[in-house]
């Protein structure tokens, strides 16, 4: 019997397929013209240690004029993949150029870079773009990514690029010292920023925050393992020891001083956003009370992660931690627009449960939710804004890939933001069933 990462929805699918004109009820609004593109693990020999080590494969819709042109998925082809390449040749040294690349899909600067946080990103071919040189298909790998060589460390999964200024913010961390690098691209792709940030151990950064005028470190108590890491399975685990912190960098300072703030131990995959406010930093996060005690593999009671907001008060180098809601959800998002900046609205995930899932809408000034209740059976995945207007925090739709467990296929539903509860705008029903996974992006025509 398959282990429960591998069975279910969780089971990876065993073909690349591309389908024309997918049906579709109700309608697509006509102002939705691009992709919508969601990673998850898929391995290719149906076999993983861990749900979170399965070969990268993208998952993609067309949408143009009203209409659903297209569905392609594709394995991303890493070294691993292609040679079965592993992470560390026999001496132990860091090949940055294999891995899954399993985790996200963003574009910056005209690249769309699948990424994963133990590798360099993998570039792919996407249309509209660049133009597809001939025989090389949407969603083809066209090879890892490395800034033109000024990249020497691992690139988070979940990079944040500044609406503002349009510089792309991110790090790279690892099992030896510097544990933590920070990094930025400018504009127009160039790597401009590379610098240590010291830390007492090797700690799983997963996802980081930035505001207008700050970037901030989640320096949080799960650690790596070194017998897990030769059990096979995930290697990390929660240390009771370790404590927590967040570290914040000035923006106009990057390779000034971080300034260290304790808070309660707990631990955070992902931040919802962050602004600052006067002398002060505030952040959502979906906060877990621990992760891992004992390893991924040890039982007991299951992590459940909440909303909370963090307010840093600069001048007395203080964080007041407060629970803003109790259902348990993941995957938050914003409009992207607003990355860093006072965003009212916020998006989360519900995933399984005994009737369905759900996708909540979060007024973060009021205090309101919105949600919109899937059937029974049906769960959606991490849902993507796409804006309808160019005010930032306007009207738009949430997209999401929603599994039907009766049908054992997937939709591509699109929801109005402004009307959460409200039928889906559109469903756009695929040729086949798109297994649970990490996240994803709505990516507009230029």
């Amino acid at each position: 019997m398959p282990t429960a990462h591998l069975a279910g929805n969780y089971a990876p699918v065993a073909e690349e397929l591309t389908a024309y004109d997918l049906p579709v009820t109700g309608r697509v609004p006509d102002a939705l013209n691009g992709w919508y593109l969601r990673n998850g693990p898929n391995p290719h020999d149906a076999a993983s240690g861990h749900w979170f080590f399965g070969d990268g494969m993208i998952h993609g819709v067309r949408l143009d004029g009203g209409r659903a042109t297209s569905y392609r998925n594709r394995w991303v082809r890493t070294k691993t993949f292609t040679d079965g390449a592993p992470l560390r040749d026999r001496e132990g040294r860091l090949d940055l150029a294999a891995g899954v690349a399993n985790t996200h899909v963003v574009r910056h600067a005209g690249r769309t870079l699948a990424l994963v946080e133990s590798s360099f990103p993998h570039e792919l071919h996407l249309s509209g773009s660049a133009s597809l040189p001939p025989g090389i298909c949407d969603l083809d790998t066209a090879g890892p990514y490395d800034f033109g060589g000024r990249l020497t460390t691992a690139m988070t999964a979940h990079p944040k690029t500044c609406p503002v200024t349009g510089e792309m913010h991110f790090f790279g961390y690892g099992i030896e010292a510097p544990y933590l690098t920070y990094h930025r691209a400018d504009a127009a792709g160039d790597l401009v920023v590379s610098r240590p940030v010291d830390v007492p151990g090797p700690t799983m950064l997963h996802d980081f925050n930035l505001t207008a005028g700050h970037v901030v470190f989640m320096d949080l108590p799960v650690v790596f393992d070194l017998e897990l890491a030769i059990a096979g399975t995930m290697p990390y685990r929660w240390d009771d020891g370790y404590g927590a912190r967040l570290g914040v960098l000035r923006r106009d300072d990057p390779y000034g001083t971080v300034r260290w703030f304790d808070l309660d131990p707990c631990y955070v995959f992902h931040p919802l956003n962050a602004h600052d406010d006067g002398d002060r930093i505030v952040i959502h996060v979906m906060r877990y009370a621990e992760l891992w005690r004992g390893g991924p593999r040890s039982g007991g009671v299951p992590e459940r992660a909440t909303l909370w907001r963090w307010t840093l008060d600069l001048t007395a180098g203080t964080v007041r931690e407060e629970q803003i809601d109790d259902r348990a959800a993941e995957f938050p998002r914003v409009d992207d627009r607003l990355v860093g900046l006072d965003s009212r609205f916020g998006h989360v995930t519900v995933g399984e449960g005994p009737e369905g899932g759900a996708l909540l809408r979060y007024d973060l000034r009021t205090g309101a939710v919105a949600a919109h209740e899937f059937a029974p059976g049906r769960f959606p995945a991490e849902a993507s804004f796409a804006p309808a207007d160019d005010v930032p925090g306007g009207t738009g739709w949430l997209l999401t890939y929603v599994y039907d467990a009766a049908t054992d296929r997937s939709d591509l539903v699109i929801l109005d933001a402004d009307d959460l509860a409200a039928p889906p705008v559109a469903s756009v029903h695929l040729p086949a069933r798109v297994p649970y996974g990490f996240h994803g992006n709505w990516l507009a025509d230029a």
